[in-house]
């Protein structure tokens, strides 16, 4: 797998890959990552139809959808620790 290229975002961290018969676009914001897989050969072939793939509404799909996997995160660490107990021991 190579990087073929990113793609510019104010909030996300966007890469283009590229591998065999595979194309995949990451994008990344702080500890949350989505990747999107796509076959070449079919309406995905080049790393610009990936950049017209990624448009407006693409991207506020990926940001709500990071929105979600905040969400699961924060419920499961209150279900590891009622109450929001300290994640760190106290030191004295």
């Amino acid at each position: 797998m190579r990087i073929a290229g990113y793609i510019d975002h104010p909030v996300l961290k966007i890469t283009i890959f590229q591998m065999e018969n595979k194309l995949s676009v990451k994008l990344e914001s702080g500890l949350f990552e989505q990747t999107y897989k796509f076959r070449t050969g079919g309406q995905v072939n080049t790393v610009e139809d990936i950049r017209r793939l990624v448009d407006d509404d693409f991207i506020a799909e990926a940001l709500q959808e990071m929105g979600r996997m905040r969400s699961i995160r924060v419920r499961a660490l209150e279900r590891l620790a009622p109450g929001g107990e300290e994640e760190f021991e106290e030191i004295m």
